[in-house]
């Protein structure tokens, strides 16, 4: 049923005094702008942090990000790209956390990274998820505390 079928339908007939009546239109959200996009890069230098700040900003897209072929080229390099990433996350109040030694999860405002009970002691969390299968470290990146 087309847009215009809609309004005639649901139209109120005018009534005798000339008076026209209206139609209120419900928004639908559209399909479009309600997806999430879950999208991967690999940083290889700073400047391929670029396109995944403006997704970030866009704030549609889950970001993995790869660090590896950075960690392996330049550490101070990483270390910057990383408190950048960090700073985008904190001011569009998304979040972000490594997982294992190699990615990083970037999300947006709409998203929270689960990051598991944080009373127990980090040796034991090690241990845990070595013995289950499936289940990966996530790595805090705060100001105070940086793993490299």
């Amino acid at each position: 049923m087309g847009f215009f079928s809609k309004i005639k339908k649901v139209s109120p007939a005018p009534s005798e005094e000339g008076e026209e009546g209206y139609v209120e239109l419900g928004a639908e959200p559209s399909m479009e702008k309600a997806k999430v996009t879950v999208r991967p890069f690999v940083i290889e230098n700073f400047e391929h942090i670029k396109p995944i700040l403006d997704v970030l900003r866009e704030g549609h897209t889950i970001a993995l990000i790869n660090i590896k072929p950075l960690k392996d080229k330049d550490i101070v390099e990483l270390k910057r790209a990383i408190n950048k990433l960090k700073k985008t996350c904190d001011a569009i109040e998304g979040d972000i956390a490594g997982f294992g030694e190699d990615w990083i999860a970037a999300v947006p405002s709409f998203a929270k990274i689960h990051r598991g009970p944080k009373e127990e002691a980090p040796a034991k969390k090690k241990e845990e998820a070595a013995e289950t299968p499936g289940v990966t470290e996530v790595t805090e990146y705060g100001a105070e505390e940086e793993r490299f």
